[in-house]
Parts: C-alpha cells; structure tokens; sequence
C-alpha cells in the first residue's frame, strides 16, 4: 500500500495552510534561499537542439621577419570545437479537486504550492551550476567539476587558500560575457523556468487502490538549461578556503583572515584576460559574505565598500562590491568541498 504524504498533498498539509479564519496564509519560507548567481548570468540560446557548440582557437598561426628576396612559409591557426550539454530540471504538481477547493480559495492554495515548487527549482539549479557532475549525464557540469585540478590547463585559475580536509569553502570570479561565461538553453526552446497550467485533469491515485482515478489540479514545470564556457579564463577558483577557521572570528584574527581573503580576491582579478566587455561578479557563502561585509566596516580597509542601491522591487539595499566589482551571495555554495589538489 502506498504512503501517503510523500508525492502528494494530505488533507494532514492542507489543514496546516489554513489560518484559524479557514483562509490560506502567507507561508513563511524558512527553506527559502539567496542563490544571486541566477540573477546575474547571461542567457542565450544555443545553436544545438541539445545545447551549444563552441568554436575555440587553440593556437596561432607562424609568422615571419624576412629580408628582400626571401620568401616565408605559409601557416594558419587551430581551432577545436566543444559542445556544452543543457539539462532539463522538470517536477510535477498535483492537487486533489476536492481538497484544494475545501477553503473555497483554489487559486489562494495552489498558488502557495507553486511557490515552494520556484524556490526548489531554483536551489537545484544554483546548486548544479556549481556542483554538476559528468558522473550524472541528467545533469550539465558545473564550474568546480571544471575546475578541480591545479596541474590541468586551467590550473592557473584555481587559486590554492591553502585549506586541507572537507571542511572548505571557495569563493568564485566569474566574467559574464556573451563571449567568455554564460548560460544557455537549446535550440528552439525558451529561456527560464517553463510553467504549464494544466488545470483540472483526470489522474492515476498514487495512494490507495492502485490503478484508479483521482480528479486534480495538475502543474508541470520544466527548465532547459546548460553553462557554456566559452573562454576558462573568465572564471576564477579561490579554492580550499578552510571554512572552520572562518566561523566565530573576532578581533585581530577576524581583520587577518579578512586581509588574507582579499588578497587572494586581488589575485584573482588578475588572472581574468580583461575586465572590457564582461560584467565581472563575485560569489561567497553566508560565512564568507559575513567575514567580509565586517571587514568593509573597517575604516582602514579601503577595497571593500558598502554600497547603497535598488533591487529589482525598486527598494533600498546595500550591496557589498571589492575594487567595484560585486560580491553576492549563493547559499548553496557550500562549507563541505573536499581540497582541491
């Protein structure tokens, strides 16, 4: 016999979602997430039905100093091409008729549900750009999976804070471009979440008796999406930041450890080719975040500032940037990564 509560929503959820008045509430989102990277990647659409391909110059050709009368050789450039995969993110919802419409609010309710399903889509997909594996072929491979060897080709962009174990932390420098860092979507299809209302349907129960009919609201959700890296050079590693040394700080060690992070954050603006043409953004756990917001309060500190500005409601918010460039939050970069070698 199948469990309830699992798949679907109970009647035990639904008594949970109504105030004492019988009307559905606002739900506090404790599970809720800050994931900034999702609002600052560029999107485009690919040229693959699957995903993008990417054409990248591997070498240059010879040329030559001659004199009077003497002829060169002909040369000519490489090129190699690299297709980037998208994956597709996709959940069903389902709701019972008669308990949505039990409050006589059905909008109210499923609304309250569709909410939870964003939030989860979105965690999923902050949490594979970063953490994506190839050993997961539903997935597309995220950016420590690309760079998670200091002796490879890219190594020069993994910056070694020097942390042992699995208790580390990495701060990320990536350059948004059209033709370095972006996201993409396949061929043909759209950008962002997809969101298909599919109304009052007829189900097989999940519960029950198995094989009969059950009468419910019914959702699909689906996002296509893949990282194109164009150009490796445009994204930074600052890796084996030890995340145990970093929590409760204070005084002189707190101002040592902060020092010692933004230095590591000046070197890695350097190894990016150039700052033109990209929009350049840093990316810190909660505790890093923290450790640095503190130290932008130091009057001695003079690369890291606090500054006053409007977000995409239009309300005030104090954004923290390092030498201009901004440093945002993504809680699902984790304090669990094991060293990088």
């Amino acid at each position: 016999m199948a469990t309830l509560g699992t798949t679907v929503l109970t009647l035990a959820d639904w008594a949970k979602r109504l105030d004492p008045d019988g009307k559905v509430p606002t739900i506090v989102e404790l599970l809720n997430e800050t994931n900034s990277i999702l609002e600052d990647m560029l999107w485009r659409e690919g040229n693959l039905p699957t995903g993008h391909r990417i054409t990248q110059r591997t070498g240059l050709p010879t040329v030559y100093w001659r004199l009077i009368n003497q002829a060169v050789a002909t040369s000519k450039s490489n090129t190699t091409q690299v297709d980037e995969q998208c994956g597709m993110l996709e959940a069903w919802s389902e709701v019972d008729k008669d308990e949505a419409e039990l409050n006589g609010n059905v909008n109210a309710y499923r609304l309250s549900e569709a909410m939870a399903f964003m939030e989860a889509m979105n965690q999923e997909m902050a949490q594979t750009l970063f953490y994506g594996s190839a050993a997961n072929p539903e997935e597309f491979v995220g950016f420590s999976n690309r760079y998670a060897d200091l002796s490879a080709t890219n190594g020069q962009n993994i910056l070694n804070a020097g942390g042992t174990g699995s208790d580390n932390s990495s701060i990320w420098l990536v350059g948004w471009g059209d033709n370095s860092v972006c996201g993409v979507f396949p061929k043909g299809s759209k950008a962002g979440i997809m969101h298909e209302d599919l109304g009052l349907v007829t189900v097989t129960g999940s519960a029950g008796i198995g094989g009969t009919r059950l009468r419910a609201y019914q959702e699909h959700w689906q996002w296509k999406a893949g990282l194109a890296l164009k150009d490796w050079r445009y994204a930074v590693r600052i890796a084996n930041i030890d995340n145990s040394d970093l929590a409760g700080l204070s005084g002189t060690q707190e101002v040592t450890d902060a020092t010692f992070v933004t230095k590591m954050m000046s070197r890695a603006i350097d190894r990016l080719p150039s700052l033109n043409g990209i929009k350049p953004v840093f990316y810190a756990n909660r505790t890093i975040l923290s450790l640095l917001r503190v130290a932008a309060q130091e009057k001695s500190n003079n690369v890291l500032a606090i500054q006053e500005g409007l977000n995409q409601f239009g309300k005030t918010i104090f954004n923290l940037t390092f030498l201009g460039i901004p440093v945002r939050l993504v809680d699902q970069l984790t304090s669990t990564e094991s060293q990088v070698t």
